[in-house]
């Protein structure tokens, strides 16, 4: 990296959830200021300085040719790229249009559907251009962003889990909501990261930061019946913030065999 190692916030087609995170940073991000310089960072900034940049962080789902042309260049500008958020690493809930017909949503939202210029598909970044490290979520959380961005200015490898959601009710003391009290919960086959938010607060886990590792969901379909979800409410559940990750999306194979 350069003496003073810089920093590029990008954002794609999303809501700007996992930039805010970076804001919410608050006193850290003062101390991280100190150790880079943020030289383009269009949601905290008007100063938009020309690459190449040591890390970018880029946000968001590839849904239009004109971000498919950007997300190239912004690779070759790019030392390290860190896609960041549900929708850089899954194409977020508006992959959901992978599964449907774009034309026919254009007709029926829109005046003049000719003049919308989109692509059939939501896709994460990792489908078009290398991919340095995923940070998951929906949003982000700030706690592994932060050890992403030390980590890679400490020249090391971001120690995030790759275990599920379970992992860290137990690490809390949260009492399991399936076993306890028959809630529905993904917490088994979602990847961990959020500290294990919604069980604590006895809600099911939705699987905001998308499958694990090698998710045993053939096990978890009949727990999610027995706690009354039928075939709708399983569909619904897992099509929501990683609708289109390969283990959420190919279900279905594991609920027939």
């Amino acid at each position: 990296m350069t003496k003073t190692p810089t920093l590029a916030v990008w954002k794609f087609t999303s809501c700007d959830g996992c930039q805010l995170t970076l804001l919410d940073c608050e006193d850290e991000l003062l101390t991280l200021a100190g150790r880079l310089r943020i030289t383009h960072f269009v949601e905290a900034s008007s100063v938009m300085e020309p690459g190449p940049y040591d890390v970018s962080l880029v946000e968001g789902s590839i849904t239009t040719q004109e971000e498919l042309h950007r997300i190239t260049e912004i690779r070759e500008q790019s030392r390290i790229l860190v896609a960041i958020g549900a929708c850089a690493t899954h194409g977020g809930i508006q992959a959901l249009r992978n599964f449907a017909d774009v034309t026919e949503f254009t007709s029926v939202v829109y005046a003049s559907p000719e003049h919308i210029a989109t692509l059939a598909t939501s896709t994460p970044i990792s489908a078009h251009v290398p991919v340095d490290f995923e940070l998951r979520g929906c949003p982000i959380d700030r706690r592994q962003l932060l050890d992403t961005l030390c980590a890679f200015l400490a020249g090391r490898s971001p120690d995030i889990p790759n275990t599920s959601v379970c992992t860290e009710c137990k690490r809390r003391g949260t009492t399991c909501v399936t076993v306890a009290e028959g809630i529905p919960c993904l917490g088994p086959v979602t990847q961990a990261g959020c500290g294990a938010l919604c069980p604590a607060y006895h809600r099911g886990c939705f699987g905001c930061f998308g499958p694990m590792a090698n998710p045993n969901i053939h096990a978890l379909l009949p727990i999610l019946r027995v706690n009354g979800m039928d075939t709708g409410d399983i569909d619904r559940v897992f099509a929501t913030y990683a609708a289109a990750a390969p283990g959420f999306a190919n279900r279905s194979g594991d609920e027939s065999s």
